[in-house]
């Protein structure tokens, strides 16, 4: 049996960025794909190299629709993530509209930079645009809550109601023989 390890590629030393990475072998399962959000200093996270190379990631799984748990997901397909994003249908439906929101804003502020010529890039640039985030909301596969589903290779996951925002859950992960449970923001 491979070795099992958690890292934590966000959400670590501030509460933005929420991602933690499950590796077991060659399987890697990602459990949230937060933007940093925040103070400069975390929004700039944002565009620093994963640690991974988001085309060896099998799967993600969402807790919930929050920028700070969903909105990297863009960027993550943009580099290379071709997997399935496991979600419950209300997570899919907020994540959908906030992904696509978030898309326009950044393109908007990019071009208001480079309008007003406030930018150290040249051209300025968004992190992502709206067609990735659309092939990341087309990733979705919409699971039910209390449904143990296969997401990878000896990997389960739970969906349970979390009530923090609609659609949100605990997520109780069955990874080599391990169970794990993520709770988002609860």
């Amino acid at each position: 049996m491979s070795e099992i390890a958690i890292e934590f590629l966000g959400a670590a030393g501030t509460v933005t960025g929420s991602r933690f990475l499950l590796t077991s072998g060659a399987t890697k399962v990602l459990i949230d794909c937060g933007m940093f959000q925040g103070l400069k200093e975390l929004r700039l996270k944002n565009w620093n190299p994963l640690g991974v190379d988001p085309a060896e990631i099998d799967a993600v799984v969402l807790t919930h629709a929050h920028l700070d748990h969903c909105g990297y997901l863009p960027k993550l397909v943009k580099d290379g993530f071709s997997g399935k994003v496991h979600v419950t249908e209300y997570t899919a439906k907020l994540a959908e509209v906030i992904l696509l929101d978030s898309a326009r804003i950044q393109t908007e502020d990019a071009a208001w930079a480079a309008k007003k010529g406030f930018s150290k890039h040249n051209p300025p640039k968004a992190l992502y645009e709206e067609a990735d985030a659309q092939k990341a909301v087309a990733a979705f596969q919409v699971e039910s809550y209390n449904n143990r589903v296969k997401v990878a290779e000896d990997t389960f996951v739970t969906f349970h109601p979390g009530g923090h925002i609609l659609g949100s859950s605990f997520i109780e992960v069955e990874f080599f023989g391990k169970r794990l449970l993520f709770t988002g923001d609860l």
